[in-house]
């Protein structure tokens, strides 16, 4: 699998309305899961809003989105990163590279879905996510 590079936006509780709406903007398949879904609830109030949700279009585009659970602060304006996804080992080192002089929000480690996961803000104060997938053990 090659390395892509996607927006994620984060939603106040209304990922899923946002995403419908999207899909009927460019078409194409979405694929979603709740927090509880993934046994990930901080409480009732989470386990129906999203943890994670893609689009895929027919134009080749990729969208990715996800509510805010309860207990992190929802920011507007700064509710979307750029994800890193991919297979390719190379992921690592972006993630290094972009937490040079930058703060790391997650560390890149195993998650409940399988993959590494992690997160940083780059120097210039731009969220970056990197998921890297089991292929890569």
């Amino acid at each position: 699998m090659a390395s892509r590079l996607n927006p994620y936006i984060q939603f106040d509780g209304n990922a899923r309305e946002a995403m419908e709406f999207y899909q009927s903007v460019f078409g194409g398949d979405l694929a979603s899961n709740t927090f509880a879904e993934f046994g990930a609830s901080s409480g009732p109030d989470d386990e129906n809003k999203l943890m994670h949700s893609q689009l895929e279009t027919p134009a080749g585009f990729t969208l990715m989105a996800s509510d805010t659970p309860q207990g992190m602060p929802y920011n507007p304006g700064q509710n979307i990163a750029v994800s890193l996804s991919g297979d390719d080992e190379d992921l690592r080192g972006y993630y290094e590279k972009l937490a040079d002089g930058g703060e790391v929000t997650m560390p890149l480690d195993k998650q409940l879905w399988g993959d590494e996961f992690g997160m940083v803000t780059d120097r210039f104060g731009i969220n970056w996510m990197v998921n890297i997938g089991q292929g890569q053990s």
